[in-house]
């Protein structure tokens, strides 16, 4: 009959063998999830950066069309002083409002 081995000593002999053999193994593997979770938010970030930029294009364009659109049609744009109120007769150029998007973009 070989010899009963008990299992708490197989335990001591193998655990320093194992935590030699699976940290590096462990720390590779959170170092990789991280890299890539840190990569996925910046891209991300990137996406809204994009969208938020094709937002206020369109909403320029979109105001310039307006603009155009009225001056053609012989209306008043609003921010403009017409030529018999009073004024001096120029037509000034409307004022550009500042959004919250325009505000975050310079304090970046």
């Amino acid at each position: 009959m070989p010899p009963v081995v008990p299992p708490f000593l197989v335990g001591l002999i193998v655990a320093p063998l194992a935590k030699r053999l699976l940290k590096p193994l462990v720390g590779g593997v959170v170092k990789a999830s991280v890299g890539i979770a840190m990569e996925v938010k910046k891209a991300a970030h990137e996406a809204g950066e994009n969208i938020h930029d094709l937002a206020a294009e369109v909403a320029a364009d979109v105001v310039a069309a307006q603009i155009a659109a009225a001056e053609t049609e012989g209306h008043s744009v609003p921010g403009q002083h017409a030529a018999g109120s009073g004024a001096k007769g120029d037509r000034r150029a409307p004022k550009i409002r500042a959004t919250a998007e325009s505000a975050a973009g310079k304090a970046n």
